[in-house]
């Protein structure tokens, strides 16, 4: 029997004012409430050594400040995934899903379909089915070469004929010439259907043993489908006004997809599950990170993150039906006009603001090149020559025609512009400069994140140097030498580039008012002058 999950404050605070909105998960700074609890659970933890081996590889935990049904203020804690291989522990609340209970139809479907895929290896690697293919691989090595010297054979029998053609030759000798090459021509082909048959006789065994391995391999994905769509089916969620969904309804009602898999077993819908079901009232809510930074991502020990958007969006989005949640300060007031910089005939640039969209996107319809299009309504072409990311402010140059754009991208693919971002980082640089080679990839996990990836991802180098350091905080510039997402972002926060986030980065730091990135300058060859052109931005962020 799990003990009761509410837990109350060992301390509550003295004149508690509580919010009057609930936390948004995707954007939000803790609660000094979340951070208590955070604080509560983190204790809890380090009373755990049984854990102390699983906990140091990393882990997302949830808290969730609630009120009881007597009205008593306490708190929630909840874990992504497992914990020791089982999903229920004490002290924390327990899954929507139990899929780790010994016997249960999941474990019994799951453990027939790793028979599956036993048996398929055990299949892929038999002996019979290697020497089928060794045996197949050296009677087409063979046949190739026994055909290869007999068309060789052939070509110089047909030289000589050639040859003796060209003398006075007896129509006996003539006739003979002729036989001998159609001889050899129906020699080939007979040789060649001799080791087509000799082929086939292999090749009909070695498909016959690899057809029962295809054929498990669709059991398996039939099975395995079947099973994922059944477990989703399982994950049924309440929200705020008491209605109920599985998690299958719900992406397939907002994304028309299916779930990914883990969809469901995260701290945050854990969380306000257990705390609809029992009527309990939400306070405020946060996710932090415990642990050691998981390969390639950037997870710092004790941080507070925001919901991940690939599996917990769609579901937090129905689940807070109901519930006043603040709201989401990633999503700026809309941008009516742009500040111009620069502009000539040819060639403007603009300095867009933080929260922006460079281009539209599937939530973002107004963005820079909607409005820039209404700023030049006689420019053709694309316009906007290169991106920045939605919450960095700067430089966007833009092409007036088709031609100046082609020229501007041909210099970007060339690495030929030179650009320098000026950005506020969250600690303190050792280097005076440096540069930073770390390939990136997205986070299929949990877009739009990146990570670092040097065996998949794409080369990523960035330069910086040092401005200046004032209370805990360096002010640099960088130079990047690629343009991949988030670059700059992550080449700032993770461990083994500067590990010191940019101040308001929210999914690789921890949030503020902004994120202190923006693009200063800007140089390149201008296209029809041939100058060598530059371009600056105030920085407009408070810098130390």
């Amino acid at each position: 029997m799990l003990l009761e999950p509410f837990h109350t404050f060992s301390e509550t605070p003295d004149n508690l004012v509580l919010p009057k909105l609930f936390t948004c998960p995707f954007f939000y700074t803790p609660h000094p409430l979340a951070v208590k609890a955070a604080h509560e659970v983190q204790r809890y933890l380090t009373t755990r050594t049984d854990w102390a081996d699983e906990l140091a590889q990393g882990k997302m935990f949830g808290v969730l400040v609630v009120k009881n049904t007597d009205g008593q203020l306490g708190f929630l804690a909840s874990f992504s995934g497992n914990i020791a291989g089982r999903a229920c522990h004490n002290w924390f609340v327990p899954p929507i899903f139990d899929i780790t209970v010994p016997g249960s139809y999941f474990k019994t479907e799951e453990r027939s379909i790793s028979e599956l895929n036993h048996k398929i290896t055990e299949l892929e690697n038999s002996r019979k089915l290697c020497q089928l293919e060794k045996k197949l691989s050296q009677i087409r090595q063979q046949a190739n070469q026994e055909i290869s010297l007999f068309k060789v054979l052939i070509r110089q029998h047909k030289a000589k004929r050639a040859s003796m053609r060209q003398q006075a030759l007896t129509p006996e000798q003539t006739a003979g010439l002729e036989r001998q090459s159609q001889f050899e021509k129906a020699e080939l082909k007979r040789l060649e259907r001799r080791w087509t048959d000799e082929t086939a006789k292999i090749e009909s065994k070695t498909a016959a043993a690899k057809a029962e391995i295809e054929s498990l391999k669709e059991q398996r994905k039939v099975r395995s489908e079947a099973l994922q769509a059944w477990l989703f089916e399982q994950y049924v969620v309440l929200n705020g006004r008491g209605e109920q969904k599985n998690v299958r309804q719900i992406f397939a009602d907002e994304r028309s997809t299916e779930p990914p898999a883990a969809t469901g077993e995260c701290a945050a819908p854990k969380l306000l599950q257990y705390a609809f079901k029992n009527g309990f009232t939400p306070i405020v809510m946060a996710e932090f990170w415990w642990g050691e930074s998981p390969d390639g991502e950037i997870r710092r020990h004790g941080a507070f993150y925001p919901a991940c958007h690939n599996k917990c969006e769609p579901l937090l989005n129905f689940m807070l039906q109901g519930i006043n949640v603040e709201p989401n300060r990633q999503k700026k007031q809309p941008v009516t006009s742009l500040k111009i910089i620069y502009n000539d005939t040819w060639i403007a640039a603009i300095d867009k603001p933080t929260g922006l969209p460079s281009v539209p996107g599937k939530e973002h319809q107004k963005s820079a090149y909607s409005i820039i299009k209404k700023m030049f309504p006689d420019a053709d072409g694309p316009l906007v020559v290169h991106r920045l990311d939605m919450d960095t402010s700067g430089i966007l140059l833009i092409a007036k025609n088709k031609e100046i754009f082609v020229a501007l991208q041909r210099q970007f693919a060339n690495r030929t512009i030179k650009k320098r971002y000026v950005a506020l980082l969250d600690g303190i640089v050792s280097h005076n400069n440096g540069t930073i080679s770390l390939p990136l990839r997205p986070d299929l996990n949990d877009r739009p994140r990146q990570m670092v990836d040097f065996e998949r991802g794409k080369t990523a180098v960035t330069r910086f140097e040092v401005i200046s350091i004032q209370n805990g905080q360096t002010l640099v510039n960088f130079y990047p030498e690629t343009g991949r997402t988030h670059q700059l972002r992550v080449h700032a926060a993770h461990q083994l580039g500067l590990n010191c986030p940019i101040v308001g980065d929210n999914l690789y730091g921890e949030p503020a008012n902004r994120l202190m990135l923006h693009a200063a300058e800007i140089a390149f060859t201008h296209p029809i002058t041939n100058n060598w052109t530059i371009i600056t931005a105030d920085v407009p962020f408070q810098t130390n």
